[in-house]
């Protein structure tokens, strides 16, 4: 309100405003999330067009990107001579949010964006146009329980990998929001019966696609970090768990693991 005028404030509206009103009002009222209302929302610094069915990007995620970028600040350094150096994949990307806020603050960084929706990748490839973003991002519309072998070929030697994974518990479907289960792509929420199914999979990828002492960035369900340490230490000896990271709520929410050199090769299991 106090950024209209007053003269704003005492207008009467035009017919076609009215109704264009009622167009709105009708859509919220029949629970479709304010984002998909207005097309578009503010991440950090960016403005992203927004529509179904394609994941409305959460303030939590805005935190783990600065883990990320405080982390990748520290590992370019003044010395970084080529924008090759600098690579990150995402897994997941949705409407782009966390590939191109990375890349809007990183000039010499390199983005691989992955999704098994081609709603999300085409709404990332908009997103990145619009935002002039798209020369240093490669969008792939790719599902990592069903292509590693694609992954592996596209995205090696990389220096970070980030995810916002499904990481809901199956049980917990039942239990959401209609703004959520009627308009929002269950396949970006549902994580199977322990919200692990796709985040163990990419825990078994990232040793094949990191590079040395690169590091793993996930957004997971508070319940979730001691599940995801215990899994790692039972089932990857290439990388470490290094800590858990909590939202600005102070829940469990951000787990970071490390790529450490192995005296042997790692091979990808395809069972």
């Amino acid at each position: 309100m106090e950024s209209l005028g007053r003269e704003r404030l005492t207008e009467f509206l035009s017919r076609e405003k009215t109704e264009q009103v009622w167009r709105l009002c009708t859509r919220r009222l029949s629970r479709m999330p304010v984002q998909y209302i207005i097309e578009e929302w503010d991440f950090r610094d960016l403005t992203l067009k927004l529509r179904p069915p394609v994941f409305i990007p959460r303030p939590e995620t805005e935190e783990m990107v600065e883990l990320v970028l405080t982390d990748l600040r520290r590992k370019s350094g003044p010395g970084l001579g080529s924008e090759s150096q600098l690579t990150c994949v995402e897994v997941g990307c949705g409407s782009g949010a966390i590939s191109l806020s990375l890349l809007k603050s990183l000039p010499q960084l390199r983005v691989f964006a992955l999704d098994r929706s081609q709603d999300a990748v085409d709404l990332t490839r908009e997103n990145a146009l619009r935002l002039g973003l798209q020369d240093r991002l490669q969008i792939y519309h790719l599902d990592v329980m069903k292509h590693a072998e694609a992954v592996l070929r596209l995205c090696g030697s990389v220096s970070a990998l980030v995810s916002n994974p499904p990481y809901l518990f199956s049980e917990d479907m039942m239990s959401l929001e209609p703004e959520i289960y009627r308009y929002e792509d269950p396949a970006a929420l549902d994580g199977g019966e322990d919200g692990l199914n796709v985040i163990k999979q990419i825990l078994t990828l990232a040793p094949l696609i990191l590079s040395n002492h690169s590091r793993v960035y996930l957004e997971v369900d508070p319940r979730h970090p001691p599940l995801v340490r215990q899994w790692v230490e039972e089932n990857v000896e290439e990388l470490q768990y290094l800590e858990t990271r909590h939202d600005v709520s102070g829940r469990p929410r951000f787990c970071i693991l490390q790529k450490e050199e192995s005296n042997g090769d790692c091979k990808l299991d395809q069972d």
